[in-house]
């Protein structure tokens, strides 16, 4: 590749963004949202690759810190923006953009990159590992019901401008946040992006709403969604769209929930990028009649495995060495023993022989407990070269709960 590969000026954003925009489509943001994403960029993170003084390559990696099995919070460099122009595919654009990314966050000592990806075969190739899913459901409300726990009806709903209560929704949403693997806890400036509400993409709905549960003056959950109205020739029969919901407790995820379902004059909720494990399929009388989908959402790329390995703790106590293959971060090449339990763990550089061999794909795809260690291994993708080594891991390496990632990025 000829192309001048270098770091992203203030001055060239707007370029850069154009091709950025172009790339996926050439259709315009709304001003609210590309305003937001300038102000989230950042610079010295950011990379454009340029063929003289047009720019054909953007990449860049928000600083993130990424709640990891055990509740702790790792730096995590989320890569975004990613995209080459139509005219410089196949000179290697893509690939000088990750070679270089990676270099600079085994740099920023951040043991961990992530990143949502628009096509699923393009990053396999760098190491990325597709680790969580979310969850979307389409629900019959007029014909599923709910069934909710001792405590529900104590909870007070009240209405609320969004932007007026971002302050107690954050509190709400930063509690959360330990207690799941892949949340994100939110730097200043990314309360605003789930109040992101542009008319142009609401597609008939309201504009967005939000709803307080509280309990002796404090809030304890929210959800914020849009209602989209439409009627047939038998009457009413709008659509919730759900954004986001977040609660501290049961009772207040159920109140919230029930609230969802019996809004007049509407008979569908429309779930969009929840937990595999969300509660409420546990409360309502017909999970087939909510027409439940799963996709990939977060893929993770371990940049120094034995930190990474070293961040979280382990369902079980676990001593595994691992045979790790890594072509594109040589530094990760070669043998790791890991050692721990729920209490913490270390991993490092070893010359014994290897219980189980992989790529630093599987790693990732297995980091955050979503996936268990003996479903690539059932598909060829792990080695097994002491028996029952595979068991042991996967039962260490899961989570209590389904990792997940909240919004993209």
């Amino acid at each position: 590749m000829t192309s001048d590969l270098r770091v992203l000026q203030p001055s060239e954003w707007d370029t850069w963004y154009g091709k950025l925009v172009l790339a996926f489509g050439g259709v315009p943001e709304a001003d609210e949202e590309r305003a937001l994403w300038n102000r989230l960029t950042e610079f010295d993170r950011s990379l454009g690759a340029w063929d003289g003084d047009d720019c054909v390559g953007t990449a860049g990696a928000f600083s993130f810190r990424l709640t990891v099995p055990g509740g702790a919070l790792v730096p995590a460099a989320g890569v975004t923006m990613v995209s080459v122009a139509a005219t410089h595919r196949r000179r290697g654009v893509l690939t000088a953009m990750m070679r270089r990314q990676l270099d600079d966050v085994r740099s920023w000592g951040e043991p961990l990159a992530v990143l949502t990806a628009s096509e699923p075969a393009i990053y396999g190739r760098f190491g990325y590992g597709a680790a969580t899913q979310l969850l979307s459901a389409e629900i019959d409300t007029a014909r599923v019901r709910l069934s909710v726990p001792p405590g529900t009806d104590d909870v007070r709903l009240r209405f609320a401008a969004p932007g007026d209560v971002v302050e107690a929704c954050e509190a709400v949403y930063a509690r959360r946040v330990p207690g799941r693997p892949g949340m994100l806890a939110r730097r200043p400036g990314w309360e605003q992006l789930p109040l992101l509400d542009p008319e142009s993409e609401r597609q008939g709905s309201s504009p967005l709403q939000c709803v307080l549960a509280e309990r002796a003056g404090e809030v304890v959950g929210y959800a914020r969604f849009h209602n989209k109205p439409e009627w047939d020739t038998a009457g009413p029969n709008g659509t919730i769209v759900l954004r986001d919901l977040e609660a501290l407790d049961p009772a207040a995820y159920a109140a919230l929930w029930r609230f969802l379902f019996e809004i007049d004059l509407t008979s569908t909720l429309e779930v969009r990028s929840r937990p595999v494990d969300d509660a409420w399929q546990h409360l309502v009388s017909d999970i087939r009649r909510c027409q439940v989908r799963l996709r990939d959402s977060l893929y993770v790329r371990l940049v120094d495995v034995g930190a990474a390995l070293e961040a979280r703790t382990y369902q079980t106590p676990v001593d595994v060495v691992f045979e790790v293959e890594d072509d594109f971060c040589p530094w990760n090449q070669g043998r790791w023993r890991l050692t721990g339990d729920s209490k913490g763990a270390s991993c490092k550089r070893t010359d014994e022989d290897a219980d189980l061999a992989l790529s630093v794909r599987e790693l990732g795809a297995v980091y955050l407990g979503g996936v268990s260690l003996s479903a690539p291994a059932a598909a060829g993708r792990v080695r097994e070269l002491r028996p029952g080594a595979v068991a042991e891991a996967s039962v260490a390496f899961s989570s209590a709960v389904a990792p997940w990632l909240p919004h993209g990025f």
